[in-house]
């Protein structure tokens, strides 16, 4: 483990299906490769975990590692092969290449910071815990853009792209990590696997983001938990072209600011 922080952190530079149409539409073979800014997503992603005082080593997980060769190169940054699905990738290197406790997040999170690293590690606990941006932060810095909402009694939320997997026992969460990329399509089998009680209060939105991720978590023998970020930013990645126009616009203004 590296002295610079005790956490690693594993990148996901996989591809999806269709996603290497994105790519080649920008003339890479990549979406990870996507300029941004006239830099790299992934180069973004990575000079801001090197900068962030508590994550040591990286991670980078991609099908064909050696198509990341442009990513500059760190003695604290290594690539592994991704397996078939993301859950299962993580698996593989997790507690081994990648110890205990770590970090996971996308390499098309163009806009990281590292006050955003920084803030969500702080407040993560338990055994996993997610990052999310309530709907109003959202909005209210960026009402153009289109994000998926998750909805509970007390808003509406999206995923930061940031999870934390601090021991061992986070492997219960992988498991289902697992079935939801299995079965991604299919909401209401996977609710109804939990249980009525929960699958009902999540569908009628009469349960919190708190207590829904608790009695998750408990269904699988984890303790989990969300970090609310503060940063509109942490809920902008780029899946596709709208969202990396957003992306290109705000990195602009705030490079305007900054002079």
């Amino acid at each position: 483990m590296s002295a610079q922080g005790g956490w690693t952190a594993i990148v996901l530079a996989g591809q999806r299906p269709g996603e290497n149409v994105f790519a080649r539409s920008h003339g890479v073979q990549l979406k990870a490769l996507i300029p941004v800014g006239g830099r790299q997503m992934i180069e973004r992603v990575i000079e801001t975990l090197l900068a962030a005082p508590s994550v040591g080593d990286i991670v980078i997980l991609a099908q064909e590692p050696d198509r990341l060769a442009t990513v500059p190169a760190d003695a604290r940054v290594r690539t592994a092969r991704s397996q078939r699905g993301i859950a299962q990738s993580i698996r593989a290197v997790a507690g081994k290449d990648a110890p205990f406790p770590v970090l996971v997040v996308t390499a098309d999170h163009a806009l990281l910071t590292v006050d955003m690293v920084e803030t969500f590690l702080a407040g993560s606990g338990g055994d996993v815990s997610a990052a999310l941006v309530d709907r109003a932060t959202v909005e209210a810095a960026y009402p153009q853009t289109k994000r998926t909402w998750l909805r509970f009694s007390d808003g509406d939320y999206s995923g930061a792209n940031l999870f934390a997997l601090r021991s061992e026992r986070a492997q219960a969460a992988l498991d289902l990590w697992s079935r939801v990329e299995q079965d991604r399509k299919k909401a209401l089998k996977l609710l109804t696997s939990f249980g009525p009680v929960l699958a009902i209060r999540a569908l009628t939105r009469t349960i919190s983001l708190d207590k829904a991720l608790a009695a998750l978590g408990r269904k699988v023998g984890v303790e989990a938990k969300a970090v609310r970020l503060p940063f509109a930013e942490a809920a902008i990645d780029v899946d596709k072209q709208a969202d990396l126009e957003l992306v290109e616009e705000i990195i602009s203004n705030h490079s305007v600011r900054a002079e």
